[in-house]
C-alpha cells in the first residue's frame, strides 16, 4: 500500500512539475508583451519588419510628395522663400508683384515635386545598411525612432545624391528664371542690399527635410494603427511593443 501510494505521489510531482514549467513560460511571454520585452523575438524578424516599416514609409512619402501639388497643397512642406529673401519678397509685394513672387514659390515646390519622383530608390537603398542591434532599438524607441535613426545616418549622402537630381527639376520647371527674375528686380531698387541666395542647395534641403516629415508621419501610422502594418512580420514584431 505504501508503495503504491509513493509512486501516485511521484507521478502527481512529475505532471505539476511539469505544468508549472509549462505556465511559468506562458506567464513569462505574457510579462514580455506587457513590457515591450523583445527578446523573444527573432533579431532578423525584427530587422527585416523594421526594413519593411522604412520601406513602406518612404515609399509612400515619395509617392505623395511626388505628385502634383505634393509639396505646394501641403502646408507642412511647402517651400516658401529662402530666409534671406524673405525681405526681398515682402518689398517687392508692397511693389504690387505679388505674381512674380507666387511664381518663384509654385515652381520652388514644383522642383521639389519633380525631385521626389527619384527619391524612393535612394530611400530604400539607405534602408538596407541598417544593423540588427539598430533595428531593436529603433523598435523599443520612440514614435520616430527610425525616422531619426534614417536621418542621422544618411542625410549627407542623400544629400549629395539628390542634389544633381534637385538641380535638374529646378532647370525643368523654370525656377532658376523666376527666382531670377525675383533677384534682380529686388537688387535693381536703389539702396537695398543685395541678395544671391544659393537656390539649388536650399530646394534640396527642404525637399528632403519635407521627405523626412512625411516619413515620420507614416511611422507613427505603424507604430500605433495596425491597420497599417501591411505584412505579416511587421503585425509580429510591431505587435510586440506596448508603449
Amino acid at each position: 500500500m505504501n508503495r503504491l501510494k509513493f509512486i501516485v505521489l511521484v507521478a502527481f510531482l512529475a505532471v505539476s512539475t511539469s505544468s508549472f514549467a509549462q505556465f511559468g513560460k506562458l506567464l513569462d511571454k505574457a510579462k514580455a508583451v506587457a513590457t515591450g520585452n523583445t527578446t523573444l523575438l527573432n533579431p532578423s524578424d525584427i530587422a527585416t519588419a523594421l526594413k519593411q516599416a522604412l520601406e513602406q514609409g518612404t515609399s509612400k512619402s515619395a509617392d505623395l510628395l511626388s505628385k502634383e501639388n505634393g509639396f505646394f497643397g501641403n502646408d507642412a512642406v511647402k517651400i516658401l522663400f529662402p530666409p534671406e529673401a524673405l525681405k526681398a519678397e515682402a518689398t517687392l509685394r508692397k511693389l504690387d508683384l505679388d505674381k512674380m513672387c507666387d511664381d518663384a514659390i509654385l515652381s520652388f515646390n514644383r522642383a521639389a515635386e519633380d525631385a521626389a519622383k527619384q527619391a524612393k530608390p535612394i530611400f530604400i537603398s539607405a534602408v538596407k545598411n541598417m544593423t540588427v542591434t539598430d533595428a531593436k532599438n529603433i523598435l523599443i524607441g520612440s514614435n520616430d525612432a527610425a525616422t531619426n535613426y534614417f536621418k542621422t545616418n544618411t542625410i549627407d549622402s542623400l544629400s549629395k545624391v539628390f542634389d544633381p537630381v534637385v538641380e535638374k527639376s529646378i532647370e525643368k520647371v523654370g525656377a532658376t528664371k523666376y527666382y531670377s527674375n525675383v533677384v534682380d528686380r529686388y537688387n535693381k531698387i536703389p539702396f537695398v542690399n543685395k541678395i544671391n541666395p544659393d537656390l539649388k542647395a536650399y530646394i534640396t534641403q527642404k525637399a528632403i527635410d519635407g521627405l523626412f516629415k512625411e516619413i515620420a508621419q507614416e511611422e507613427l501610422k505603424i507604430r500605433e494603427n495596425p491597420a497599417f502594418r501591411t505584412t505579416d512580420l511587421m503585425q509580429k514584431v510591431f505587435s510586440s511593443v506596448k508603449k
